[in-house]
């Protein structure tokens, strides 16, 4: 039976004791912004943006300024940033540059995200870590949390399992981005995926 990870993450949030603290890692300020709205009501919360994956720097820069904008306007979670270290990207994609979107590279690249997650999160003494991937349509929520599951398992953390889509999630972060301005991409950020969009473009043309 499929598992029902909206349902399991509402039952952790339920049990939370106030005041825990939680590294959230962000792809970019839109998904984190429902995702936010909805934890910060649970957790003290520290936004990890960790995302080797985005290609260009100018993207990448654009990006976390946007992130940190929407944390400084809300005042919903503190910021801890990374080091925009592509080699690690391109080290594990290595071999799987013909895979489609959204299979073995996408894998492999939620792994890197959520461990670097996990190490920050055990390094810096929280009790909990999730990411805002599971907001995405795109997004393979599944792998997402059994990996998420996995990892924390190997650190002693707790991961909070989640499908930030469900309970019109994504709809609230695009309600949330409108209100706030926010720069939204129509890519996750890898050479790889910004290919793939150039090529639906072009096909529509």
């Amino acid at each position: 039976m499929k598992t029902n990870y909206d349902k399991k993450g509402g039952e952790q949030l339920a049990n939370i004791e106030k005041g825990e603290r939680l590294l959230l890692h962000s792809c970019c300020a839109p998904c984190s912004s429902a995702c936010l709205e909805r934890l910060k009501e649970h957790f003290k919360v520290t936004v990890l943006y960790y995302n080797p994956n985005i290609d260009e720097e100018g993207e990448y820069e654009k990006r976390k300024a946007e992130q940190i904008r929407f944390l400084q306007q809300t005042g919903w979670a503190e910021f801890l940033d990374c080091d925009h270290d592509k080699t690690a990207f391109e080290t594990i994609a290595a071999g799987l540059e013909n895979e489609p979107e959204r299979g073995k590279r996408c894998y492999r690249c939620y792994a890197l995200r959520l461990e670097k997650t996990a190490e920050e999160a055990k390094e810096r003494g929280f009790s909990y870590f999730c990411t805002t991937l599971t907001l995405s349509p795109y997004k393979n929520a599944d792998w997402l949390n059994e990996l998420g599951e996995k990892i924390g398992g190997r650190y002693g953390l707790n991961y909070l399992f989640s499908d930030f889509k469900k309970q019109g999630g994504y709809s609230r972060s695009l309600e949330l981005s409108k209100e706030y301005g926010l720069y939204r991409q129509d890519f996750c950020g890898c050479r790889f995926s910004k290919a793939e969009r150039e090529k639906q473009k072009n096909e529509r043309t």
